[in-house]
């Protein structure tokens, strides 16, 4: 299986939770849920037909995202009994930042790149950005130039064609340059021909 097909399986199960939980928690008004209880006064329980009548109704009447927290109509003996933790207890922005966190990670994109609290990966957002582009950006690119010289060499008659990156092009990339030609500049027993070759550049003929 593609490891893209993964990614986007994996994400797929997380996109109904984060979408339909604000959903959800803004027409419940914060209701916690419960049960209904049934206290007649004479202390009978409710018959099969009636049972089945009760379950249908709540399913069809109080069900989903469109019907949450609307008001319940109870006969005579029927009761509502909070069940649930309070909004207070629970959450649910946490919640809804966990599923986002996952699709992001499913993508190898930092949560910290989107905003999303509660990602320690990194100590900033360089690092954050300069990860996404050496473990994301970067192998993507490389396997669609793989991908693209493999198949312009078939159109040549079977020539070896490669595609390369420039990665002192890649602004994201530019703290990691910055670094790199600081420690050559500061190597005095390199010659200048070997500090050439060490950031990337032939020999000065």
């Amino acid at each position: 299986m593609p490891t893209a097909y993964k990614r986007v399986k994996t994400a797929a199960k997380l996109l109904p939770f984060d979408l339909a939980r604000p959903a959800i928690r803004f027409c419940a008004l914060q209701r916690p849920s419960g049960a209904l209880v049934y206290q007649p006064a004479d202390g009978s329980n409710l018959s099969v037909e009636q049972f089945d009548r009760l379950k249908a109704e709540l399913e069809s009447g109080y069900s989903g995202a469109g019907t949450a927290g609307r008001p319940m109509l109870l006969e005579g003996g029927l009761d509502w009994k909070a069940m649930a933790l309070t909004p207070k207890d629970m959450d649910f922005m946490e919640a809804r930042h966990g599923a986002a966190r996952d699709i992001a990670l499913a993508f190898g994109v930092p949560p910290m790149l989107l905003g999303i609290p509660g990602d320690l990966t990194y100590a900033n957002y360089a690092e954050a950005n300069r990860a996404f582009y050496r473990l994301t950006v970067l192998p993507l690119i490389q396997r669609m130039t793989g991908a693209i010289g493999a198949w312009l060499g078939g159109h040549l008659g079977d020539a070896e064609v490669k595609l390369g990156i420039d990665l002192d092009a890649v602004e994201g990339l530019s703290a990691e340059r910055e670094a790199l030609w600081a420690r050559v500049s500061a190597a005095d027993f390199l010659g200048r021909d070997e500090k050439r070759q060490a950031v990337g550049y032939g020999r000065d003929d």
